[in-house]
């Protein structure tokens, strides 16, 4: 399941919350958590997004929530764990990051279009991947760099790219639906929108 803003006619805080409420996934939890991380800042946008996996015999659930505040992004993600030899009882755990916009260094937005030859500008994508960098995580890939020559066998070192790459959430048609996917799209265009000050 996934909700974004809409235009529900609620405020938007009582809008995210009913989209928590909605996916019925600890709701009194997921918000707590927020909560402390908004502290008290109005909600511009949201995302809310609820993968159910499978780890072998057990269903898993995740939820993740992104809310855009007029100063920050807030990502928060819940995940539940099964009861196990060192936990008799099942339990959730949740964490939240709230960070400045100013942080955020890039908004990447990659889509999967079907038979582009014929795509109408203004129709969805089947899947969409929101990628957002702020500088924690980043990734370097790296390959042995060569020259022109096919018959060199000098050293040329390396050469690579790196990559800020601090969450990255994947919607697509057939696992969201496409209100879902172009739910995201809304959330990415707010979220850069927000980012260009």
């Amino acid at each position: 399941m996934m909700d974004a803003m809409s235009d529900t006619g609620l405020r938007p805080a009582d809008a995210l919350r009913d989209a928590v409420e909605r996916c019925g996934y600890y709701p009194d939890l997921v918000v707590d958590s927020l909560e402390v991380s908004l502290a008290g800042e109005p909600v511009v946008s949201f995302l809310v997004h609820h993968e159910a996996t499978f780890d072998r015999d057990e269903l898993r659930r995740h939820l993740t929530v992104m809310v855009l505040t007029p100063t920050r992004l807030v990502v928060g993600h819940t995940d539940d764990h099964p009861a196990d030899e060192s936990t008799p009882t099942p339990f959730a755990a949740t964490s939240t990051e709230a960070v400045r916009l100013e942080r955020i260094g890039s908004v990447v937005v990659s889509r999967v279009i079907d038979d582009p030859v014929n795509h109408v500008s203004g129709s969805l994508p089947r899947e969409v991947v929101l990628t957002i960098g702020w500088g924690v995580v980043s990734r370097l890939d790296l390959e042995p760099a060569s020259c022109g020559d096919p018959d060199c066998e000098a050293d040329h070192g390396y050469t690579g790219t790196a990559a800020l790459d601090d969450f990255s959430l994947r919607v697509s048609e057939a696992g969201d639906g496409a209100d879902g996917v172009g739910r995201a799209l809304e959330f990415a265009r707010a979220l850069s929108r927000a980012t260009t000050r």
